[in-house]
């Protein structure tokens, strides 16, 4: 993140409608800014507005006379230490993406696959409609994709998954955000990030508890605050931002941006085609230590007579990379498909050997006394088994519905108690053996909260549900910060 956020594009108010007029960035004069920065970088200054064509039908309608054109490229790798990739990317010409999984064994590589999977949907010429529209119906739709994957394995509960996405129109850029991967912008030798982390530490930056560097290795740095995971309504970042010829975007996940300084990035991005500064990217931040998956998409923004001189660019065809580009073939559980075990078809029948004279193979018994068959006990009636089988199961089904309605309300309290050590999130009736489990693991030790914080995690502090937990692990989280940093 850069350390001036005043030249940021300012974003709508996340809960409600998005508005019709865009907030586009000033293009600064290219020939009064530096090619290489000499230190930290921040957002470009603020220069003479640029004319940008207008958000309406009638430029959507009327041909552009002069577009620009992306040329792109996207890369992706499981890191040094991770045993899967987690990641998923896209590059197109109208589109950019970048997702980071969020799961670990609730597979977060399913997450980011199935949100890559809709958002590519949007990589088409733009036609009448809202850029910002479009990009919310697109992260809306990945949101009610992953919940289906839910839906059809409970095994998948908690995956979730981050989201930056770039949507191109020829003259512009629309944003999508939700999570901690990031976007960024080098303009004239200028780095600026044009989104914000939804992220603990952020929270901190932003009330100028610490700064970005402590940031960097603060405890708390992979805390997450917003995600797609199919469960909470998505509130995305969402903006505009108008391109010049000679821009270059940058999408990346937290493998890249966690570990490269601002003026290391900057550095990459300065030279070389899009393929070159995507892989050296990735290369920069393994060799500075990346524990993580890391994923970059890189685009450059070029004229028309640019493009039509670019040969490579005419034969580019989108990539998608990451986990979204080998998705895992993934078989339905407990169906059998089989033939019955040692059936040998149909058999054509024996003839007995009956002797001549009789009809039937077996002789028939000695005719039966009326009077003794009338007093002879007589036979239970029929399929009286049967109904007692069925009124049994109407019983066992009622109680069975009783049981999980009941099971059900269980699994939607929470409270914040200790698990190991650590501050976890359990999710059911504490107190009651078989109704209580943890949900979430934080990176909290119990021995690093003051006393009275210790004592309430032993009773369990109880929360009106998950978004009133996780305000309350933020709580016990600022607790533990030093004293000469929580008086600022």
């Amino acid at each position: 993140m850069t350390s001036d956020d005043s030249t940021l594009p300012d974003q709508p108010d996340e809960s409600g409608p998005v508005p019709d007029d865009l907030t586009l960035r000033p293009l600064p004069q290219a020939d009064s800014q530096p090619l290489v920065p000499d230190g930290p970088t921040v957002d470009a200054p603020e220069q003479e507005d640029v004319p940008v064509p207008e958000e309406d039908d009638t430029l959507l309608n009327t041909p552009d006379p002069d577009p620009l054109h992306l040329s792109y490229y996207a890369v992706s790798d499981v890191g040094r230490v991770r045993k899967d990739n987690q990641d998923s990317g896209y590059a197109g010409p109208w589109l950019l993406a970048v997702c980071d999984g969020v799961g670990g064994a609730a597979r977060g590589d399913i997450a980011s696959s199935t949100a890559v999977g809709e958002l590519t949907q949007l990589d088409a010429a733009p036609t009448a409609g809202d850029l910002l529209t479009r990009v919310s119906d697109g992260l809306h739709e990945a949101h009610e994709s992953i919940a289906k994957q839910v839906d059809l394995d409970p095994a998948l509960s908690g995956t979730s998954t981050t989201a930056t996405v770039a949507l191109f129109d020829g003259h512009r850029i629309a944003l999508g955000h939700i999570g901690d991967s990031r976007a960024y912008l080098y303009r004239a030798g200028e780095l600026s990030q044009i989104t914000t982390d939804h992220t603990f530490v952020q929270s901190l930056i932003d009330e100028g508890r610490i700064t970005e560097e402590e940031a960097r290795i603060h405890p708390h740095r992979n805390l997450i605050l917003k995600a797609l995971d199919g469960l909470h309504e998505v509130e995305p970042d969402l903006f505009a931002i108008a391109l010049a010829p000679g821009d270059r975007v940058f999408l990346c996940s937290d493998g890249a941006c966690g570990v490269l300084e601002d003026a290391r990035m900057a550095s990459i991005l300065a030279t070389g085609s899009p393929e070159f500064a995507a892989i050296e990217m990735v290369r920069a931040s393994l060799d500075a230590g990346s524990s993580d998956n890391v994923t970059c998409v890189v685009a450059d923004v070029l004229t028309g007579e640019e493009a039509a001189a670019d040969t490579t660019l005419a034969g580019l065809e989108p990539m998608t990379v990451g986990a979204a580009a080998e998705p895992k073939l993934r078989m339905p559980r407990g169906l059998f498909r089989g033939h019955r075990s040692g059936d040998t078809g149909e058999l054509e029948p024996i003839d007995a050997e009956i002797p001549e004279g009789i009809d039937y193979a077996i002789v028939d018994d000695p005719p039966v006394d009326p009077e003794a068959y009338r007093y002879a006990p007589q036979a239970p009636r029929r399929f009286t088994w049967l109904r007692r089988v069925m009124a049994l199961a109407v019983i066992v089904g009622l109680l069975w519905v009783a049981f999980a309605s009941a099971y059900w309300w269980t699994q939607q309290q929470y409270y914040v108690g200790e698990e190991d050590g650590q501050v976890v999130v359990y999710r059911g009736i504490d107190g009651i053996p078989g109704l209580s489990s943890v949900y979430r693991t934080t990176d909290l030790a119990v021995d690093d909260l003051p006393e009275a914080a210790r004592s309430d995690l032993d009773a369990g502090i109880a929360a009106d549900d998950y978004e009133d937990a996780v305000s309350i692990v933020q709580n016990l989280a600022e607790q533990m910060m030093p004293p000469e940093r929580a008086d600022q």
